[in-house]
């Protein structure tokens, strides 16, 4: 399997410096993540959301070592939210952000990414949006777990994302989906251990269908991430199987990937949120597009052939 190769990719310096030395790369990046700061990406939003779409925005950042750049990437969010209210769209676009960015993994990590991602859910209210807390690999979950439960007692809006590929997801979705939840369901993009992840892709599948029937079933509010057609298929017969109303659960698909289907489902009555990156510290990003499914590889690799 290609992906757990590109994923230790993704840690190497070497192939850091590599990737972003080759000529083609920039091309290929900006098809994932079409700018560096906000006022690159406001285009961007005025033109997603005039066609009928929402997004949800994410800052890009890995490898947080400080609590100094814990505190800028919580900056960076809230300067992002200040140009939401400007344009008047914090209904249409909410954010996502990983709670490694925030200063998870330091000493102290628990507490200091609560202090700073508070702020950030605090200014996304103000404004009529929300905040989803994205899922990282497992040893983070139960932290996350936590403050996501701590934020909803004040903002019960507050989104969190979980990972069918792990075992414990099934748990995890009996407990989250309860009135007013808010749950983004994704395959998992981390290398796992055998020990508490499903290792193949048909089991995986599987195990997406029944956490989502779990969750359309629940009394939350379901979020479909997912580009497979045939899981956007049983996703639509499983919400209307549960008497789901279209504005009752939604799609979530990655910029850059399939924008005919976001329209078409946009055009549908379906609510279609398209998960939208930004800024300058993309590797660790773009690593785990190309590792989550092999035609963006294969994309990368045509560049890199036909134009480096």
């Amino acid at each position: 399997m290609l992906g757990p190769v590109i994923l230790a990719a993704s840690r190497s310096d070497r192939m850091r410096r590599l990737i972003s030395a080759a000529p083609v790369t920039k091309q290929v990046v900006d098809r994932f993540i079409p700018g560096e700061t906000v006022d690159d990406i406001v285009p961007i939003i005025e033109d997603l959301t005039a066609k009928g779409l929402e997004l949800t925005m994410d800052v890009v950042g890995e490898d947080i070592t400080t609590p100094e750049q814990a505190t800028h990437a919580r900056d960076a969010y809230l300067a992002l939210i200040d140009h939401l209210k400007d344009l008047r769209l914090g209904e249409r676009v909410e954010m996502s952000v990983k709670l490694s960015m925030f200063g998870q993994a330091l000493e102290g990590g628990h507490e200091l990414a609560l202090a700073n991602v508070r702020p950030v859910v605090e200014a996304a209210a103000a404004i009529g949006t929300t905040v989803t807390l994205d899922a990282e690999d497992h040893t983070t979950l139960d932290s996350m777990f936590a403050i996501h439960e701590e934020l909803r007692k004040d903002f019960p809006q507050t989104g969190c994302v979980i990972q069918a590929y792990l075992f414990r997801t099934e748990a995890d979705a009996r407990r989250l989906a309860a009135a007013g939840s808010r749950v983004r369901l994704v395959k998992g993009a981390y290398k796992e251990p055998a020990s508490v992840a499903y290792q193949d892709k048909h089991e995986i599948d599987k195990a997406y269908v029944r956490i989502l029937r779990i969750l359309m079933e629940g009394e939350g509010y379901p979020m479909i991430g997912s580009h497979d057609p045939r899981l956007i298929a049983i996703a639509q017969e499983l919400a209307h199987r549960a008497g789901r109303k279209l504005d009752e659960y939604e799609f979530q698909m990655l910029y850059g990937i399939r924008g005919e289907e976001h329209l078409r489902l946009a055009a549908e009555g379906h609510r279609m949120r398209v998960y939208t990156a930004y800024g300058t510290d993309w590797y660790g990003y773009f690593m785990r597009r190309l590792a989550e499914k092999p035609a963006n590889l294969r994309f990368f690799a045509r560049s890199m052939l036909t134009k480096g």
